[in-house]
């Protein structure tokens, strides 16, 4: 153990002298290398969050946010903590709205060849109320004057609303890990400038309009693709949906696989009828309009009052089993309390895991908690616990090893987070970016001057194949990678833990006023 003290701070040491004169670097960093041993030695040896893992997904299925299958897995996320120690385990409930759930769906072509099609109900969408059997027909609208070319043409048929598209061959793999050069690149300052939002609103009341046209025609339904193709499908919910209960209403609403789409697409351009027939059993919750998160402590001792943060959504979409997003950052977090606790490291400071509901709605869960505990980004009051955070960490990136940290602007964490690195660099951590990434959870943090972070991980297969799609399953998940990452997750939050100092801060952001989106979030 004497060799591998030496070894890290030479490492450390020669990481500082290559930096130039002018970089701001504290004091070096306190690593309790005997703990960080521990934390690899159970968590490679002995890692449970495969099994973790295994049951959010294959157990539980997809959690989307207000579903008796969110509930459920919840439910066994408490349990399971609580057997391994931890204290303080609850739900904190927050406003969200009706909860659905498909139950059963079928989809057939019948005429004028019969055969199976590869499709999933939108969310928020109804049921056909039983096996509904129709003609498929083209209507594909994009602006207002061809509502008036549809007109009286659609009652009781399936619209395929979309313009077939190309489906070209992969000649690359889907799967990605990061190379160096591409690593260096990312390690850059990124230019300035950015692209505008468009105009986001008038899109969304077209979609309304769209929606509320198809019902007063009668459809049986409307149809369309997704990005994915091979049997790969996205599938969320459609624009502009409500999850009020007196919301307004939407036409049964499915995505097929694109190859098959384009098989309908083209027999119906040959003149040829087409006959369709689906069975959509989809179930709205409304009982219980609120949501939850999920928090649970590891008590510190002499900096108890203060509380280092560690957290991923808990929710996912509904077509697969959110196996990469985002079971993967949820087991990942699980098991790295788990990892802390077994271990027996000293934790100064009381570490708190929270895993979020309504992050694919647009960060809701992780937005209830900030506002609840830290402060309101629409008017920046801040509550006393802001003060007391030492600071934020969030897994939702798939299943890809962490490579790195992105440091969302904060110049001052970055020659701390390189000595912390040092112990996995043998692993591929090795990237330090000051960009910031969108999309999740610590941005929740960020809004209102915490320091929260997201790690880097290496894609893999995740925007190629999983995120969002029927094929976010278990097998998609890299075991290798997820052990690893528990374990660097576990030894960043147990070295923010026991700093004498909270980690530092950006100067606090002015009020950000809510915009009035409700859109679903990456």
């Amino acid at each position: 153990m004497q060799f591998r003290r030496k070894f890290a701070l030479s490492a450390i040491i020669a990481v500082l002298v290559a930096l130039p004169l002018s970089a701001q670097w504290p004091a070096t960093e306190k690593l309790d290398l005997d703990a960080i041993y521990r934390i690899k030695d159970e968590g490679l040896q002995r890692s449970k969050v495969m099994e973790i893992e295994s049951y959010l997904t294959d157990v539980y299925g997809p959690r989307l946010t207000g579903s008796p299958n969110m509930k459920e897995a919840g439910d066994w996320a408490m349990k399971t903590m609580k057997e391994w120690g931890l204290t303080n385990v609850h739900e904190e409930a927050w406003p969200f709205g009706r909860g659905w759930q498909n139950q059963r769906f079928t989809a057939n072509a019948l005429t004028p060849r019969a055969y199976p099609l590869i499709a999933y109900p939108k969310a928020w969408t109804p049921g056909t109320n039983g096996p509904v059997t129709g003609d498929a027909t083209i209507a594909v609208i994009n602006e207002d004057k061809d509502f008036a070319e549809f007109k009286g043409k659609l009652r009781g048929k399936f619209v395929l609303s979309m313009a077939m598209r190309d489906v070209p061959a992969h000649f690359d793999s889907l799967g990605h890990r990061y190379t160096d050069a591409e690593l260096a690149e990312l390690a850059k300052q990124p230019a300035g400038g950015g692209r505008g939002r468009g105009n986001f609103a008038a899109a969304q009341e077209f979609n309304r309009k769209k929606a509320q046209f198809f019902i007063d025609e009668g459809v049986a339904g409307v149809l369309d693709f997704s990005r994915g193709d091979g049997g790969t499908v996205f599938v969320q919910a459609p624009q502009g949906v409500s999850r009020d209960v007196k919301g307004p209403a939407q036409p049964v609403q499915v995505t097929l696989a694109v190859e098959h789409y384009g098989r309908i697409w083209r027999t119906l351009e040959k003149k040829i009828p087409v006959t369709l027939q689906i069975d959509a059993d989809n179930k709205f919750f409304d009982a219980d309009l609120n949501s939850f998160n999920i928090v649970a402590d590891l008590p510190g001792t002499d900096k108890a009052d203060e509380v280092v943060m560690l957290g991923a959504h808990f929710d996912s979409w509904h077509t697969g089993t959110g196996a990469t997003d985002n079971a993967a950052g949820s087991a990942v977090m699980m098991e790295a309390m788990r990892l802390l606790k077994a271990s027996g490291v000293k934790l100064r400071r009381t570490v708190r895991i929270g895993l979020w509901g309504g992050e694919e709605e647009g960060l809701l869960g992780s937005k209830e908690y900030v506002k609840a505990h830290y402060g309101d980004p629409a008017t920046m009051v801040l509550k006393p616990e802001h003060a007391k955070l030492a600071g934020y960490f969030n897994v939702d990136n798939g299943t890809g090893l962490i490579r790195g940290v992105y440091l969302q602007g904060n110049e001052s964490v970055a020659p701390i987070f390189q000595q912390w690195m040092e112990p996995f660099k043998n692993l591929g951590m090795t990237t330090l970016t000051i960009r910031n990434t969108g999309g999740t959870d610590h941005l929740s943090y960020d809004a209102v001057g915490l320091p929260g972070f997201q790690f880097v991980q290496d894609e893999v297969e995740y925007d190629s194949r999983t995120h969002h799609s029927n094929m976010d399953v278990y097998e998609r998940i890299q075991a290798n990678d997820m052990m690893r990452n528990a374990v660097i997750v576990a030894t960043f939050v147990m070295n923010t833990a026991n700093r004498d100092e909270k980690l530092p801060r950006k100067p606090l952001p002015k009020p950000t006023p809510p915009a009035g989106r409700g859109t679903s979030q990456p």
